[in-house]
């Protein structure tokens, strides 16, 4: 294994920053708690977990 590698020339990859965006979100404590209680059941980050909550409100087109 080499000591030293250099990445001067790489690529960044076109599309790490299409699939997902970092932001802030505000969200009640009760929340945290019910998706992190998930997350130890599941084994899945609750961030994870989250998201594909919120990508099935997309999908079904929920307004409220």
């Amino acid at each position: 294994m080499r000591d030293h590698y250099g990445f001067s020339h790489g690529i960044k990859n076109p599309y790490a920053d299409k699939h997902k965006k970092q932001i802030a979100i505000r969200l009640d404590d009760k929340v945290i708690d019910y998706f992190k209680n998930m997350a130890d059941k599941t084994g899945m980050p609750y961030q994870n977990i989250i998201n594909y909550y919120l990508l099935d409100c997309v999908k079904e087109k929920k307004t409220t």
